[in-house]
């Protein structure tokens, strides 16, 4: 059984890693799973599972590349790596990954809407875009910007995803 002191310090640490939380990795992977999206293409005998699998492992990869950046690029200089660094900056850049999943999620329940492939890939495109914008603006007001940064912030996502649903409108595949 743990003290009240250990509970409360532990409380602590997360209060303050909520605190210090970084969602613009989320904003950065929404985009990278609509780009994914939209550079998917025609793809093999399972569509569905075949965008299920490459939104997640590119994913897996660009969240690898970043822990990788900020561990070796940004940290190593500073100070010698542990175990505990490591799993910091894991956490931190943890929302690059999180932010394929409801993409992901979107192609894999897509047959229970009754869509086709095309739709699915409409789906999860529209979702990314929702992500990308929800990032946005919980990063905003995770450090406390005004109304009007917050706003300013989710207009400039709404348009860069437009933008890629603008792409995906006029190149065909």
């Amino acid at each position: 059984m743990r003290t009240p002191e250990a509970k409360a310090a532990r409380a602590a640490r997360r209060a303050e890693r909520r605190a210090h939380a970084d969602f613009t990795g989320g904003v950065y992977g929404s985009l990278l799973a609509a780009s994914v999206v939209l550079g998917a293409g025609s793809l093999g005998n399972f569509p569905r599972v075949e965008l299920v699998v490459l939104l997640l492992l590119t994913g897996i990869v660009f969240w690898l590349a970043h822990v990788h950046a900020k561990l070796f690029g940004e940290r190593l200089a500073r100070h010698a790596l542990d175990r505990r660094t490591v799993l910091l900056v894991c956490r931190e850049e943890w929302p690059i990954l999180r932010a394929a999943l409801p993409p992901a999620l979107a192609i894999a329940i897509s047959p229970l809407l009754g869509l086709d492939v095309q739709g699915a890939v409409w789906l999860a495109l529209c979702v990314a875009v929702v992500g990308q914008v929800s990032w946005s603006v919980r990063a905003a007001q995770r450090v406390g910007a005004s109304w009007r940064l917050v706003v300013i912030s989710a207009s400039v996502n709404l348009l860069l995803g437009l933008l890629i649903v603008g792409v995906k409108l006029f190149v065909k595949h």
